[in-house]
């Protein structure tokens, strides 16, 4: 009997240009790698590094101790997001495996491109309140590896949102 692999991206024309994004990366194992401060440090550096090369904007980001969540979006017609992804987590990976001998992300990610009814900064707010969820922290505020490179995020996370990733409706 034929094995299938399901395909989970959308067409590639879907991954270029303008376009938002809402991301998630998870460690290998769901190992909590980023308990690590440096490491999780390092990686929102790397993160944002990527993002100026690629021509991305990030509107938010956190690093959880075993996945990263971030909301980006394309400033060129020309921008490739999935260039930009797997850039990011090969660069990263490489790394940490020479530092680690272990493998630091799963294989696959999770991507939801925004539509134009969704504001970014709800989805943004999803993104800092992770934390909180997860009781982390009592306010996104006071979580020290969250932030965002186009939002007052420290002003605008005071107030949750409602807005959830498909596979959490």
């Amino acid at each position: 009997m034929p094995l299938f692999n399901k395909t989970l991206r959308l067409p590639s024309s879907h991954y270029i240009g303008r376009r938002a994004y809402f991301v998630t990366i998870c460690t290998e194992n769901r190992a909590p790698f980023f308990t690590d401060h440096r490491l999780a440090s390092w990686s929102i550096e790397k993160l944002l590094a990527n993002a100026t090369s690629f021509n991305f904007n990030l509107h938010a980001y956190c690093v959880m101790p075993d996945h990263l969540h971030f909301a980006t979006e394309g400033l060129h017609d020309t921008c490739d997001f999935q260039k930009f992804v797997d850039r990011f987590k090969q660069t990263t990976a490489f790394h940490f495996k020479q530092q680690n001998g272990q493998d630091l992300w799963q294989r696959r990610y999770y991507d939801h491109v925004l539509r134009s009814g969704d504001p970014v900064e709800d989805v943004a707010c999803y993104i800092w309140w992770n934390p909180v969820r997860k009781g982390l922290c009592s306010q996104p505020q006071s979580y020290g590896l969250s932030g965002s490179q186009t939002i007052d995020w420290i002003r605008r996370a005071s107030v949750s949102t409602s807005w959830a990733p498909p596979w959490k409706s």
